[in-house]
């Protein structure tokens, strides 16, 4: 039993399971319009730069890999709010 594990959490006070959905699904809209523009831009640069496409590819899938990172971290906060 954890020090802060008497007090209830704020999806418990107030039954946010509905908006824990629509928050679910902000979060994966954000990261699909995020990691399609890392692809749209690179893919302009690249083109405008082809002999720099292994820098730009590496710094693009690092881009992507963070946001998905985030991304993964709101749903699993959602979910804990539909849990309830």
């Amino acid at each position: 039993m954890g020090l802060f594990s008497i007090f209830p959490t704020l999806a418990e006070v107030m039954k946010l399971g509905p908006l824990a959905a629509i928050g679910a699904g902000i979060a994966i809209y954000g990261c699909a319009k995020g990691i399609g523009a890392i692809g749209e831009r690179a893919c302009d640069a690249i083109g405008r730069q082809p002999e720099a496409k292994g820098a730009i590819q590496t710094a693009m899938i690092i881009s992507a890999a963070l946001i998905e990172g985030a991304t993964f971290f709101a749903l699993v906060i959602c979910m804990q709010g539909l849990a309830n």
